[in-house]
């Protein structure tokens, strides 16, 4: 796998290919890739080297094959648009994941009691918009660091 331009070096779909080579010998070449996946070998390239998207299916596949499901985060967050919103996630190691999702922990009684405040007298004022907000932070990063452990859970075991 010499000669790779940069673009095609940095595609995380070519380095979860290349990963994944270590442990199937099968995935080396993008041809042998290709054909194991069953998918047109120019494809594959054009995916790889970023030229085009792939489609769900073909991540679905990918992800699989290559034991990658953080493959399946990228797609939906940034190339689907219906997953545009959704919180991207990064594959850590689990001692961060932990030290990340107690952090978060730390955060929910004190956003929970914000919460019950302003809900109290059901409607949402011009000074509470700014807790509001605090709130769904703290929720997004809630959310972020549960994919990120699930995502570790369905990578590693």
């Amino acid at each position: 796998m010499s000669n790779i331009a940069t673009s095609t070096s940095s595609n995380i779909f070519y380095q979860a290919r290349c990963k994944a080579s270590t442990h199937n010998e099968q995935l080396r070449s993008r041809e042998s890739a290709a054909d194991y996946m069953m998918i047109d070998r120019g494809r594959l390239y054009r995916i790889e080297s970023g030229l085009t998207n792939p489609y769900p299916e073909e991540v679905v596949l990918m992800a699989d094959l290559y034991n990658a499901p953080e493959l399946r985060n990228y797609y939906c967050t940034t190339a689907c648009p219906l997953g545009k919103d959704l919180p991207k996630v990064d594959v850590q190691d689990l001692d961060r994941i932990t030290i990340r999702v107690l952090h978060t922990f730390r955060k929910v009684n004190e956003t929970k009691e914000l919460l019950l405040d302003i809900t109290e007298d059901g409607v949402i004022s011009e000074e509470e918009q700014e807790d509001m907000q605090k709130i769904l932070a703290t929720l997004e990063e809630m959310e972020q660091v549960t994919q990120s452990l699930k995502l570790w859970v369905k990578k590693n075991l």
